[in-house]
């Protein structure tokens, strides 16, 4: 493949950026806000951009998220948007371009990670009289929380419920007694913690906890160059990691 990478000199970038020199994929430049050396020309915007691609992996973040937009809508690229902290502007904005562009979105691009969705979402539908909680652990660089990947496990816990639960963020003080419509999502920020994903079911005398933990970044990065491989070729919508898995896990 041909990628401009966006966010190329952050840690995620530079994980691809190792990855593809394995892979034989090819960067032919990388987007930045803040450029540093790299093994290709980087450049703090697409204004500068002249070089010929087949793909836009971003692992930038939810800013100047239009731009990147016009950008493959104007040479007619897919682009991968694994970043997180999206706004509900940011999520309309990105169902709209979709309609012109393939455009892969995911909180998380690891396989585990994606098959601990769809566990969670099996046990939540098995499990109904059960209080689910979802507990996130990254290191405390992450800027945004709770985690994207969190907030898709709580999405397909509570599909799995029957959509008739509320996410409660954390808890302070004299909350009462829990109530039975919660889905709880709480962030631990500490160290240099990859990435730790926990989904507890409660009952009465028994607990089922699901969980994924990342040793390191490489498991992203080798998602993304899996998912922008298969986004090549694919017509104008809005895809995640469920259309990749799909046949995988059935």
């Amino acid at each position: 493949m041909k990628i401009i990478l966006l966010g190329a000199c952050g840690r995620m970038g530079k994980n691809v950026t190792e990855l593809c020199a394995e892979t034989g994929d090819t960067i032919v430049c990388g987007v930045d806000r803040f450029p540093s050396p790299m093994p290709f020309p980087v450049y703090p915007s697409f204004a500068e951009v002249a070089e010929q691609a087949e793909v836009v992996i971003d692992f930038s973040s939810a800013e100047n998220l239009a731009e990147r937009l016009n950008y493959c809508k104007a040479h007619k690229l897919p682009i991968l948007l694994a970043a997180t902290g999206y706004s509900d502007c940011d999520l309309a904005l990105i169902d709209s371009f979709a309609k012109e562009i393939p455009i892969f979105k995911t909180g998380n691009l690891s396989l585990g990670v994606n098959l601990l969705q769809l566990l969670a979402k099996k046990a939540a539908a098995a499990l109904s009289d059960f209080d689910a909680e979802i507990i996130e652990r990254h290191h405390n660089q992450k800027k945004d929380a709770p985690s994207g990947t969190a907030l898709m496990l709580a999405q397909s816990v509570n599909e799995g419920f029957g959509n008739g639960k509320e996410f409660l963020y954390g808890r302070q003080g004299l909350t009462g007694a829990r109530k039975n419509s919660e889905i709880g999502i709480h962030a631990v920020r500490g160290g240099n913690i990859v990435g730790e994903h926990e989904v507890m079911f409660a009952g009465t005398d028994e607990i089922v906890t699901l969980s994924h933990s990342a040793r390191s970044r490489k498991v992203f990065a080798s998602g993304a160059l899996k998912a922008a491989a298969w986004l090549i070729g694919k017509p104008a919508g809005l895809y995640d990691m469920s259309d990749l898995l799909a046949g995988i896990v059935s």
